[in-house]
């Protein structure tokens, strides 16, 4: 698995946007949403909508999966 972010593209509200993650957080990421039997688009346009305005999508990607992953 890669080290370096790798830039992957979402819809969100319709609109094609990339976020750059790390393989392994981008397999986690698709694990919870398969887990919780959302589309990762969805779980992605949840977060977005929940996430501070100074957080960046990726960053509260990584910080969602490190938090279900603490608890």
């Amino acid at each position: 698995m890669s080290t370096r972010p790798q830039k992957r593209s979402l819809t969100l509200k319709g609109h094609r946007t990339s976020v750059s993650l790390e393989d392994e957080f981008w397999s986690a990421f698709r694990e919870l949403a398969a887990e919780e039997d959302k589309a990762i688009n969805v779980l992605a346009a949840e977060i977005d909508a929940a996430r501070d305005v100074e957080t960046g999508l990726a960053s509260a990607i990584r910080l969602y999966v490190l938090r279900y992953y603490r608890t």
